[in-house]
């Protein structure tokens, strides 16, 4: 679905689909974190979380600023009165800052780079880059794992199996390169493969820990056997940002 989407939507349909996955993510997000919070407080934090995405989408970037400046001084003023518990409050409110920080504001990112000339190609390098890392740290970690790389976050991932995500992430560029993307440079493909697919496993090793801390399993069961929607974006949400700031400096957009 997604692929079709970057594909043929246009920007505007593109920014809303991701609008809809940001409210998706969201939810799971404050549903790990704050599973005890009144619907209402959730709900608005879904829906100011989703518009910080569309500002980001849509907006100028002194708008992007004034807008989540506002919403960042109107929780704090919704928390400083209509707060139940002194001892609580301030745990709650900064779990709404860090839904904001975690999904919207690196998500945004997705948008961005759609806007950047060449956008879908940039996308489809991040997705095959990740991808590729993905499943080359899987099957290098049940074949050579003899070395735990954090078994205090994630006990199942090993030393080997990180380096060979390393090496399946670089793989993977490199099949951008030679397949749609022929602008990227060898130079491109080594460094974004070694810097964007270490930045990915931490992004999985970050959502393990928030996982743990909130002691869950999975972010959610929005995809029957595979977990919830966190679950799979985890790795791009690390990834799309650094592409972004990459491709801005380095091509010139």
């Amino acid at each position: 679905m997604l692929i079709l989407f970057v594909l043929f939507a246009d920007f505007f349909v593109f920014s809303i689909l991701v609008g809809v996955i940001t409210a998706l993510a969201l939810m799971e997000f404050y549903q790990m974190a704050m599973p005890a919070e009144p619907y209402t407080e959730r709900w608005l934090a879904i829906a100011a979380g989703t518009l910080i995405l569309l500002l980001i989408a849509f907006t100028a970037p002194a708008l992007q600023v004034a807008g989540m400046t506002f919403l960042v001084l109107l929780f704090a003023l919704f928390y400083l009165f209509s707060y139940r518990d002194l001892q609580t409050v301030v745990v709650r409110l900064a779990l709404v800052f860090c839904g904001f920080f975690y999904v919207p504001l690196l998500l945004g990112h997705l948008t961005l780079l759609r806007s950047l000339p060449l956008g879908r190609e940039w996308i489809f390098a991040v997705l095959l880059l990740v991808m590729a890392g993905d499943s080359a740290a899987y099957f290098t970690g049940i074949r050579f794992g003899r070395r735990k790389l954090y078994p205090a976050i994630s006990p199942n991932k090993s030393i080997e199996g990180a380096l060979g995500g390393l090496a399946g992430s670089v793989l993977g560029i490199f099949v951008a390169k030679l397949t749609f993307f022929g602008e990227l440079q060898v130079f491109d493909c080594l460094l974004l493969g070694v810097g964007v697919g270490s930045l990915a496993q931490l992004g999985d090793l970050f959502e393990s820990m928030l996982k743990r801390s909130f002691g869950v399993k999975d972010s959610g069961k929005l995809i029957p056997g595979h977990g919830g929607l966190l679950d799979r974006l985890d790795s791009l949400l690390f990834a799309f940002a650094p592409v972004y700031y990459y491709a801005l400096w380095f091509f010139h957009y």
